[in-house]
């Protein structure tokens, strides 16, 4: 009777483990101006970076301060010899160490059946000290691997940084990690040795997050087309390994309506940074529980 009272309660307390899933709330919502279409999201030791699609593409930065954005006075222009060059920034993939990617997807058609989609390669230093790509663009590769669009950010698999990205569309959608080492030096991402694994994942893909102490990959997703929040957080190394995205959880519960375009944590595993493509409301601060 005993022994059974026991399996019962390591039973029980197996269930209540597995059940403790991921979770997000939005706890409040600011409006930041003059990024256009706000794309996304980086947090770098405390610095945090708004890109969007004004007249140009562009960056802004700013620094967190109690649990508001105070703007630096400090914009980066996505151009070279004035012209528009990343006019639809995607995903920054930096980590401090291995070089920095910047993606730019741009629809050709209304039905999204054709993309371009590049990747640039930047010398991230030059590019805050001189504020345009002039003396910072390094190379420019075409992500032709893709299916539909492209948003780098690093992950780590197995004690090797890759450049994850993923698709937008909803056919034929897949997570594909990169070779850092090769894809900073290669002109199609369709060349040998820089695509190392894929695996399938549902669709309207905005941008990625990467969570190195849970081993977690968050999708940061639309419900439909161009509208509607979805945070969708994988087991990164058990989806590369079998080829399809292993989902910890899927949240659709947060209650707006608008496009959903980036997420990022803020320096810690709970408090993050949502931001929308809308005029308003664009930056909302949200708490996670794992």
């Amino acid at each position: 009777m005993k022994k059974s009272y026991l399996l019962f309660i390591a039973a029980l307390a197996l269930t209540s483990f597995i059940d403790n899933k991921p979770d997000i709330t939005l706890t409040k919502a600011v409006t930041v101006d003059s990024l256009g279409a706000c794309q996304g999201i980086s947090y770098q030791h405390g610095r945090v970076f708004l890109y969007g699609d004004r007249e140009v593409g562009m960056i802004r930065e700013f620094k967190l301060e109690h649990d508001s954005l105070v703007y630096q006075h400090k914009e980066y222009k996505l151009t070279q010899k004035g012209e528009d060059v990343i006019n639809h920034p995607t995903g920054i993939a930096y980590n401090g160490n291995g070089p920095t990617f910047i993606g730019n997807s741009i629809r050709l058609n209304a039905e999204g059946t054709k993309w371009r989609a590049v990747i640039y390669c930047v010398d991230w230093n030059a590019l805050l000290k001189t504020g345009t790509l002039d003396a910072s663009l390094l190379n420019t590769i075409e992500d032709d691997a893709c299916i539909q669009g492209t948003r780098p950010e690093y992950v780590k698999y197995k004690n090797k940084w890759y450049v994850a990205t993923a698709d937008y569309g909803n056919h034929g959608n897949e997570v594909r990690l990169y070779d850092p080492e090769k894809l900073q030096h290669c002109k199609r991402t369709s060349e040998p040795g820089v695509l190392f694994k894929k695996f399938t994942c549902t669709p309207w893909v905005q941008n990625l997050n990467w969570v190195a102490d849970k081993g977690t990959l968050v999708l940061i997703q639309n419900q439909v087309e161009g509208r509607k929040w979805r945070f969708t957080y994988l087991d990164l190394a058990k989806s590369v390994e079998s080829g399809k995205a292993v989902v910890l959880n899927q949240v659709d519960h947060i209650d707006r309506g608008d496009e959903l375009e980036g997420f990022a944590f803020l320096g810690n595993g709970t408090e993050g940074i949502a931001v929308t493509s809308s005029r308003k409301a664009n930056v909302n601060y949200v708490n996670t529980i794992w």
